[in-house]
C-alpha cells in the first residue's frame, strides 16, 4: 500500500503532502478550518484525488481516537 502522506527536503520545502503530489496536507485542513468543502478543495487541486483524502482523514480520525483515554 502507498503511503498516503510523503515528505521530501525537494518539494514543497519537506513539508507534508498528498503522496505524487506538491499539494500539502495543511492546505486541505486549511480549507476544512475555513468551512471549505473537500469537493471545493479537489476543484482547486485537482491532482489530489478524492480517495486521498478519505483515506488521510480516516487515518487522522484513528490516530486521535487511539490517544484518547
Amino acid at each position: 500500500m502507498t503511503s498516503i502522506v510523503s515528505r521530501d527536503p525537494g518539494i514543497v520545502g519537506g513539508a507534508p503532502v498528498f503522496t505524487g503530489t506538491r499539494v500539502p496536507i495543511q492546505t486541505l485542513l486549511d480549507y476544512i478550518e475555513a468551512g471549505e468543502t473537500i469537493d471545493a478543495f479537489l476543484e482547486g487541486f485537482p491532482s489530489v484525488t478524492k480517495e486521498q483524502v478519505i483515506l488521510f482523514l480516516e487515518a487522522a480520525k484513528e490516530r486521535l481516537l487511539e490517544t484518547q483515554p
